[in-house]
């Protein structure tokens, strides 16, 4: 795995690509990022739900998500750069859903909420730049309710060889351009998830075969259970 990008620099590199950050993950991931986003949603998010959408970035799983919920749930769109949110609110008042979605600027590593505080927890694409991706998971499944369901999308490494080793070359090069690269990286968090005792209902690989996305969702077992 690659050393991640410091906290600090995550946060310019987001604050820069803000306003493009849409469009040219679309057009990275090959609109494959958008297929994450509605797979996970559909399968997790129901009528009434309290959802967190962690390193909700500008807001477009968090305003699907919203969308399904109604009137009786709410969103929480959560993220350490305030230039990804600013344009998440954009969005939010342009979709006239703002009374369900709050926002809230921090590190994912570090949630600022109660053990077991929503039904539903969303990462979109979230943990690969994290400087900490295993905590940071096991910070989402802390939060998320008995009963409840994570759902993860992050980048993850080509099955086969040969195209792993085109992959690596290519990120390589865009290793040098964090504006282009977002510090994006292969993480890999469900055994450990696993581990702390989720049951994985979902895993499914997704997108360009050089660069593929790992869908998970993983349901946090009840007490009795």
């Amino acid at each position: 795995m690659r050393s991640a990008l410091s906290k600090e620099k995550l946060k310019k590199v987001y604050a820069k690509v803000a306003n493009r950050y849409d469009w040219q993950h679309a057009l990275i991931t090959f609109r494959a990022d958008q297929k994450g986003r509605q797979l996970l949603v559909n399968n997790t998010v129901k009528v009434g739900d309290r959802v967190l959408d962690c390193g909700a970035g500008t807001g477009t799983t968090g305003i699907l998500a919203a969308k399904k919920l109604g009137s009786g749930g709410n969103v929480t769109l959560f993220d350490l750069s305030d230039e990804m949110l600013s344009m998440a609110h954009k969005k939010v008042r342009d979709e006239n859903i703002e009374d369900r979605v709050t926002f809230q600027t921090g590190d994912m590593v570090h949630l600022p909420f109660d053990d077991n505080s929503f039904d539903v927890v969303l990462s979109t694409y979230s943990l690969c730049p994290l400087y900490d991706p295993a905590k940071g998971a096991m910070e989402l499944y802390r939060v998320t309710k008995p009963g409840g369901k994570l759902g993860i999308g992050h980048s993850s490494e080509p099955s086969n060889r040969i195209l792993k080793f085109l992959a690596d070359r290519v990120e390589n090069l865009a290793w040098h351009f964090p504006g282009l690269s977002m510090g994006c990286r292969s993480v890999e968090v469900a055994n450990q998830l696993v581990k702390a005792g989720g049951k994985i209902l979902v895993k499914k690989r997704i997108g360009f075969p050089l660069w593929p996305f790992l869908i998970l969702i993983i349901e946090k077992p009840s007490p009795s259970k």
